[in-house]
């Protein structure tokens, strides 16, 4: 076999298992990347410069801050706090959770926001004697919407921003518009679903014993950790927004922060890198390899060279065209390995699209201002069209199998009943918003 068939046949079956979920995601994607190498598409030297170490080295240091300030209880503390000062009413429950998600989202990361809040959403709703899965569904929504909005919000921006260079603020400043306007329309669309009837449950005497309870007995734990880890997530934030003038990258910035908590909290090292999520970190490092197989043999560049045919050379189709085909794809298979895929495949349409920018440097390219609103549309295609169906995101595989654990199962169509249309809608939103924000006027 040619080296072309072999390295796509490798991708093909290697992203077929993936989304098949019939075996685990990080062992299939380290397999492909481990074949990439057996078969000689790339060699040794090769498969290590595809890994992006800046992606791994953010990822890693942020999983370490979050770990540490998960330590304080303070999202424990949030969570009965917004019950009691919504009395424990369902809707506005379910409204504080899905904004605090949501912003959570944005300056955390999606996924770990997720594994944070879902946990005290279950146990908060089991006292007060409401149906958790709705609280879950919605905050996961909430979760890809919000994280949609920063360069840190989710693994899909993650990957752009590394790959392209783009700054923390450049992701706030072109995305954070329209999720505002997501979030507004996120909540409008919660309200007609839940709002009116007992599908969140009906708060009880027993609720309100809860309720007192819980106002008489939560307290932050160590309130000293607390500060700390608030001041070093502050200035790790501080850091990604500067990170230009600084001329660091954002997996250094998220470096520094996690080993200067470390320090300062004096937390067991050992517990906390046994809290890392190292199966996300691994599956990232066998993708990498994977994509990067495929890019090396030139496929890419072929199927640029096709999109670009199709839409006849025209920018702003092009731009829809990716927001739709990255919206689609991640809401069937995660959305991680299609943004993996589809970054080295939007470099190729770039240059084929701007023929005089062809010999910049990724960098350069990336960050020219014809070329940016292709990696907005594939940034907004991605994360919104996560929430698709449960395998579309990274966020919304954990908070199922989270409920699926603490015996609230959702199921595949319980969460795609409800979380497709609101990424139909959301897509449609996103394309006018491309449209009027890059090329009305």
């Amino acid at each position: 076999m040619t080296e072309i068939t072999v390295a796509t046949t490798i991708f093909l079956i290697t992203y077929a298992v993936i989304i098949s979920e019939r075996l685990d995601r990080t062992v299939v994607a380290l397999a492909g990347g481990s074949l990439m190498i057996a078969f000689g598409v790339l060699n040794q030297q090769q498969a290590l410069e595809a890994i992006d170490a800046n992606t791994i080295v953010l990822l890693v240091g942020m999983m370490i801050i979050v770990n540490v300030l998960k330590r304080t209880g303070i999202f424990r503390y949030a969570g009965w706090k917004t019950a009691i000062a919504v009395k424990g009413d369902p809707w506005r429950l379910l409204v504080g959770f899905t904004l605090f998600t949501a912003v959570g989202s944005a300056f955390l990361d999606n996924v770990t926001t997720i594994l944070l809040i879902v946990p005290v959403t279950i146990a908060i709703c089991d006292d007060l004697g409401l149906d958790p899965r709705p609280f879950m569904i919605t905050e996961v929504i909430a979760s890809n919407i919000g994280g949609t909005a920063t360069l840190i919000g989710d693994p899909p921006n993650i990957l752009i921003g590394s790959a392209t260079g783009l700054t923390f603020l450049d992701f706030l400043a072109n995305l954070g518009p329209v999720v505002l306007v997501l979030l507004v329309l996120m909540l409008g669309g919660f309200w007609f679903i839940y709002r009116g009837n007992d599908r969140l449950g009906v708060p009880t005497a027993e609720a309100r014993q809860a309720l007192r309870q819980a106002e008489a007995n939560v307290h932050l734990g160590d309130r000293r950790l607390l500060r700390r880890a608030l001041i070093v997530l502050g200035l790790t934030i501080l850091g990604f927004i500067l990170h230009g003038a600084l001329h660091y990258q954002a997996g250094t910035i998220a470096m520094f922060g996690a080993i200067l908590l470390l320090l300062l909290s004096r937390v067991d090292l050992h517990d906390v890198l046994a809290e890392v999520e190292w199966p996300t970190i691994f599956f990232f490092i066998g993708l990498f390899i994977v994509v990067g197989g495929i890019e090396e043999i030139g496929l890419l560049d072929r199927i640029a060279r096709g999109a670009v045919d199709l839409t006849g050379g025209n920018i702003l189709v092009t731009a829809l065209v990716l927001l739709w085909f990255a919206g689609i794809t991640s809401a069937i298979v995660d959305n991680i390995p299609a943004v993996a895929t589809l970054i080295p495949l939007t470099f190729s349409v770039a240059r084929l699209l701007f023929p005089d920018l062809a010999g910049l440097d990724d960098a350069a390219l990336a960050t020219h201002a014809s070329v940016a609103p292709l990696w907005w549309a594939l940034a907004l295609g991605a994360c919104l069209g996560g929430n698709g169906s449960m395998v579309g995101a990274s966020a919304n595989v954990v908070a199922v199998g989270i409920a699926e654990r603490r015996g609230e199962p959702i199921g595949f169509w319980g969460f795609t009943r409800v979380g497709l249309p609101f990424a139909l809608v959301s897509l449609v939103v996103a394309s006018l918003y491309v449209w009027l924000r890059y090329f009305a006027f």
